[in-house]
């Protein structure tokens, strides 16, 4: 694959950190919501990570209604139970198909292991949406030496994706979809530390999260090139009025409060990219504003043959993880 094409302005920058609820407005006018009209996901089965709430628990209120079947992977089990009841709510049914897991993903060698045994179970899985991810504001490494962040947003994501790739396969029309962030344009990738933990005293939460998004964003291409029959897409759900906005980010939030996305608008691209049966009609790896496809963003750190090395080769398939 050639990167040439692949560019970084001001005016892209501007447009993502701003991707608020005006902008949502904005770009509903151009959405033809005829795509979508009367399509179901009957005899889906479809993998939501942070399905507890915010937009992770919007996907699944959605495309339950579709006649999904619904796998909730939630961290906090109570939670996770609450979300799961509105999501029956939701679907109107209380016999549906909503299936409740309890894993917490900066446990690295559990991802694999649930992912090893959903394989195992399960006779395949139709679409696998990586929703969760977290903001840790101090530096907290394990003791494998796996900063939070990273172990949550990259290396769960890598995992999960990697181990489920076998059920993906057993599907007629498998789907994998990356929640990016359009923060990601604020942070190159940096090869020498990509957990941005070698200098301590200068830790940058909100720098490493762009840096793990950008990392997603990579990964996701480089599935796209290793596995063709499976279709996988990166998108940015804009900044949406989630839990995870106002823990992580108070001041934003604050500042922001009446102008960010409701969790349905921030879930809404991610819906279309499980639902249209246009997907293939895009290049396998595309990152999606919207429903619209968005030439990446590489060539201010790398090009896809270094990235490819630096991190499925050296952060990510090297790290100890315990199995």
């Amino acid at each position: 694959m050639c990167h040439k094409d692949f560019l970084m302005c001001e005016s892209c920058e501007v447009e993502y950190v701003l991707d608020i609820r005006s902008g949502f407005e904005s770009a509903s006018a151009r959405f033809d919501p005829g795509e979508l009209e009367g399509l179901r996901l009957d005899n889906r089965r479809v993998m939501v990570t942070g399905a507890n709430s915010g937009i992770g628990l919007a996907c699944c209120k959605e495309l339950v209604k579709r006649g999904a079947e619904i796998h909730m992977v939630c961290r906090n089990i109570e939670r996770g139970q609450a979300a799961r009841d509105a999501v029956i709510e939701a679907a109107g049914n209380p016999n549906a198909a909503v299936h409740l897991h309890q894993l917490d993903l900066t446990q690295t060698k559990s991802v694999f292991e649930f992912a090893r045994q959903f394989s195992t179970t399960h006779d395949r899985l139709d679409v696998l949406i990586n929703n969760a991810g977290c903001m840790v504001n101090e530096l907290s490494v394990d003791a494998n030496n796996l900063e939070a962040n990273f172990a949550t947003n990259t290396l769960a994501t890598y995992i999960l994706t990697e181990t489920l790739l076998s059920a993906l396969k057993k599907s007629t029309d498998p789907r994998v979809i990356v929640v990016s962030s359009g923060g990601m344009l604020v942070q190159k990738l940096d090869h020498a530390d990509p957990m941005l933990v070698k200098q301590r005293n200068r830790f940058d939460s909100t720098m490493v999260y762009a840096q793990n998004k950008r990392q997603q964003v990579v990964m996701t291409e480089i599935w796209a090139e290793s596995h063709p029959n499976i279709q996988f897409a990166s998108m940015h759900p804009g900044w949406a009025d989630t839990p995870a906005v106002a823990t992580s980010m108070p001041s934003f939030h604050h500042r922001m409060e009446g102008r960010l996305r409701t969790p349905e608008q921030g879930a809404d691209t991610i819906v279309w990219l499980a639902l249209t049966p246009n997907l293939r009609n895009y290049p396998n790896g595309s990152f999606f504003q919207g429903t619209k496809f968005i030439h990446l963003i590489v060539s201010i750190s790398c090009d896809l043959q270094t990235a490819s090395e630096a991190y499925t080769r050296s952060a990510l398939v090297k790290w100890p993880c315990g199995f």
